[in-house]
């Protein structure tokens, strides 16, 4: 193609990110917000953070950049601390919407053929996760980012 399409997003006020409210989120503070998918899926643990601002990775002030850096940190050990966890997978993927989304995907323990890339696949072709057991991870992991 000789221009890229838009993404999601591309104007603020189009931004869905933008205009949900906090409840729909697991956690957030002044700058960030924690939110899941509606349903379980294939894999533990699929949680996704974002800026509260409208901005993209290269929008990120220093703040905002360091803030990403601890946030990350604090992510990965709190759903790789689960049971079920062997490892935590982190992306971002800049091809879908405008405001920064950054995936953390838990690996289930004992899964190795979900090692690598291709596990943003097998998460769709598992069965999903009890809702129970999925609810008590979203829960834990909301509870580890608000004992700061």
């Amino acid at each position: 193609m000789d221009a890229e399409p838009p993404r999601r997003g591309d104007r603020q006020e189009q931004c869905a990110a933008c205009h949900t409210p906090d409840s729909a989120y697991l956690w957030s503070n002044e700058r960030w917000r924690l939110k899941s998918p509606p349903a379980p899926s294939g894999l533990p643990v699929v949680v996704i953070l974002e800026p509260r601002a409208h901005l993209d990775l290269g929008d990120l002030s220093t703040m905002h950049a360091a803030e990403l850096g601890v946030l990350t940190v604090r992510l990965e050990r709190a759903i790789r601390s689960l049971e079920s966890v062997a490892q935590v997978h982190v992306n971002r993927w800049g091809d879908g919407t405008a405001h920064l989304q950054q995936w953390f995907l838990a690996r289930p323990a004992g899964y190795l053929q979900l090692r690598g890339p291709f596990m943003t696949m097998w998460d769709e072709i598992l069965p999903p996760v009890e809702e129970h057991e999925w609810q008590m991870n979203l829960e834990y992991i909301a509870a580890w980012l608000t004992d700061d």
